[in-house]
C-alpha cells in the first residue's frame, strides 16, 4: 500500500507553450519546481499533494507520480523489469488499469509493444502473488501506468489525474470549434487580467474565455466540477480526505460581483449555450451575456480593462474573403470604442491578422490542438488604467 504522505517525484504535463503559467499556478499553490521543461515541471510532491494539485490545476493536463526509474537497453528486457515491480502494493486484484507510453528507442517498431508487454507483466505478476488478474483495457477508468521511455532510460508513473485535466467539467454544450478549458485559462493568465477589472469577450462562442475569467474572479477551481480521478483506484486512498478537499475548495469561493465580465455573439445559439455551461459551471450571474454583432457589445468606460477576442482561423477554403473583413471590424472596433483598454486577438492565422489594422505590441505563442497560434496584444491607449 502506498503511504500517501510520502513525498516523492512528480511530473506535472502541460500543453507545448503553457509551462510558464502551470509554474506560476504551482508556485501560488505553495510549490516550488525543481525543473521546468517545454511540456511540464517537475517538483516534490506526495500522493496527497498530488489531490491537491489535480482539483487547483487550471492549466495542467496530467499529475504524475514516480514510481520507479531504470536502465531499460531495448523492449526484450521490458517483460522482466515491470514484473519486478511491487504492483499488488498500489492496484487492488479487483481493479482496474491501463497502460500508457511514450517512447523512443529502435528496438520499438510499435508503439503499442511497449503497452502490451507492460501490461502482461503486470497480470502475471499479479497471477503469482494473488492467484488471480485485475481488469485492464485502453480507458482511463482505473489506475493508469504512464511509462516514458527514451534511448536506454525508463521510468514509471502512476498518472494520479487519469482523464486529461485540460477539460474542466463545467462545459456540457462545446459549441463549434470550442477552445480547450486548460488553453482558455492560459490565454487569460498571458493577458496578467487582475480579475477585478473588466474582462470582454465578444464573439464568445459557448463561452469558454468569459466562465474561465469568471471562475479565476471568484477563485472557482476545476476540481468542483469533476469527482473522479486515478488516484481513487490506487490502494492507499482514503475518500473522506478527498471528500474533505473537495468541501474546502467550496469553502474557498468569493463571490466577486462587482467584477464585470461581459460575452456577446450575434449567435442566439451560441449565447444559450454559453449560458448553460455558465449556469453548470456556477458563475451565470456574473457574466453579462449580449446577443449582437461584436461592434455592438456594450462596453464599459471605466475601469479599463481586457478585451479578448477569438474569432475563427479561416481553415475551409473560401473562408478567407469573408474573415479578412470581419478582422479588420475587429480592429476597426478595438480603436474606436475601447480606448484605454488592453486588446488581444488569439488567431492561428497570421495573414489574417494583418488586417486588423494595428500593430501588435506582443505575439504570445500557443498552440491550438496542431495549430501554430498567437495571443496579439494591442495597446489601445494612453496613460493609465491597465487591468
Amino acid at each position: 500500500m502506498l503511504d500517501f504522505n510520502v513525498k516523492g517525484k512528480v511530473f506535472i504535463t502541460c500543453k507545448d507553450r503553457s509551462v510558464s503559467y502551470l509554474e506560476k499556478e504551482v508556485r501560488e499553490l505553495g510549490f516550488v519546481p525543481t525543473s521546468v521543461m517545454r511540456t511540464g515541471l517537475e517538483l516534490r510532491a506526495s500522493m496527497e499533494d498530488c489531490m491537491d494539485l489535480n482539483l487547483h490545476l487550471r492549466t495542467a493536463s496530467h499529475v504524475l507520480y514516480e514510481l520507479k526509474s531504470f536502465y531499460l537497453q531495448n523492449a526484450d528486457d521490458i517483460y522482466r523489469k515491470f514484473k519486478a515491480i511491487p504492483w499488488e502494493e498500489y492496484l487492488d486484484v479487483d481493479g482496474y488499469f491501463s497502460v500508457n507510453s511514450v517512447a523512443e528507442n529502435e528496438s520499438i517498431t510499435t508503439p503499442l509493444i511497449v503497452n502490451v508487454k507492460v501490461k502482461d507483466a503486470i497480470v502475471d505478476r499479479f497471477r503469482e502473488q494473488k492467484g488471480r488478474r485485475p481488469d485492464s483495457g485502453s480507458d482511463f477508468d482505473g489506475l493508469v501506468i504512464q511509462v516514458y521511455w527514451k534511448e536506454t532510460q525508463a521510468s514509471v508513473y502512476l498518472n494520479t489525474s487519469g482523464e486529461t485535466l485540460a477539460k474542466h467539467g463545467y462545459r456540457k454544450i462545446p459549441g463549434k470549434a470550442p477552445m480547450m478549458e486548460a488553453l482558455a485559462a492560459a490565454t487569460i493568465y498571458a493577458t496578467e487580467w487582475n480579475t477585478r477589472v473588466p474582462f470582454i469577450n465578444p464573439m464568445c462562442g459557448s463561452g469558454t474565455l468569459a466562465i474561465e475569467a469568471a471562475l479565476m474572479a471568484t477563485k472557482r477551481y476545476p476540481g468542483l466540477y469533476r469527482d473522479h480521478y486515478s488516484f481513487q483506484h490506487i490502494l492507499g486512498y482514503d475518500q473522506e480526505a478527498f471528500l474533505a478537499k473537495k468541501k474546502k475548495l467550496e469553502s474557498k469561493i468569493v463571490e466577486a460581483t462587482e467584477v464585470k465580465i461581459i460575452a456577446s455573439d450575434i449567435s442566439l445559439q451560441a449565447i444559450s449555450f454559453a449560458q448553460e455551461n455558465a449556469a453548470y459551471a456556477g458563475v451565470d450571474h456574473m457574466i453579462e451575456f449580449q446577443t449582437c454583432d461584436f461592434a455592438e457589445t456594450e462596453i464599459p468606460e471605466k475601469p479599463r480593462g481586457v478585451m479578448m477576442f477569438n474569432p475563427e482561423y479561416g481553415e475551409r477554403l473560401g473562408e478567407n474573403d469573408e474573415l479578412e473583413v470581419t478582422y479588420k471590424r475587429m480592429g476597426d472596433f478595438m480603436k474606436q470604442k475601447c480606448p484605454g483598454y488592453r486588446g488581444y486577438i488569439f488567431t492561428g492565422n497570421l495573414e489574417l491578422a494583418k488586417k486588423v489594422g494595428l500593430k501588435a505590441s506582443r505575439r504570445i505563442e500557443f498552440w491550438n490542438g496542431t495549430i501554430d497560434c498567437r495571443l496579439l496584444k494591442y495597446e489601445l491607449f494612453e496613460g493609465s488604467g491597465r487591468g
